[in-house]
């Protein structure tokens, strides 16, 4: 099957999101400040504490969530052309490639080492920190259901 793909940007930014919140390191990071806040939380309301090392660890979530959330997308937005153009998107049951004019790639399903799904978006990951986001605008309900078929017999 063939398809023309676009990105649009604001899909594109949520899909990143996605991408970003889901990796382990961001994670941790997230859980050990908000661990930090609860605890100085508790301990604020039980006089333990003064209020700066509750407030410094609402700032410190405010900065990390502004950063993950708004800068970072935007950031990588910007730095990939790739998203900025209209691409060919063809698969059949052992590889996909995409064609456009920035050049062209092709993978086996095999060399995807996993995947998931966003609202509007495939994310195929080739290692931790390479991927690949494929719209599911334009493509059809049942190749998108051919596509996780692949990916999970692979």
């Amino acid at each position: 099957m063939s398809y023309t793909i676009s990105f649009k940007k604001p899909a594109v930014l949520q899909a990143l999101r996605y991408h970003f919140m889901k990796q382990s390191e961001i994670k941790t990071l997230m859980i050990i400040i908000n661990l930090y806040a609860v605890v100085t939380a508790v301990l604020l309301f039980m006089k333990k504490i003064r209020p700066e090392p509750f407030l410094l660890g609402s700032i410190l979530w405010i900065a990390l969530m502004l950063y993950f959330w708004f800068i970072l997308p935007t950031q990588f937005y910007k730095k990939t052309t790739l998203f900025k153009e209209r691409w060919d998107f063809s698969f059949t049951n052992q590889s996909a490639t995409l064609i456009g004019a920035l050049g062209e790639a092709s993978w086996g399903w095999d060399t995807v080492t996993h995947y998931f799904e966003s609202p509007e978006f495939f994310h195929f990951y080739f290692s931790p920190k390479s991927f690949f986001l494929i719209p599911k605008e334009g493509i059809s309900m049942e190749d998108q259901h051919t596509i996780r078929g692949i990916l999970k017999d692979k």
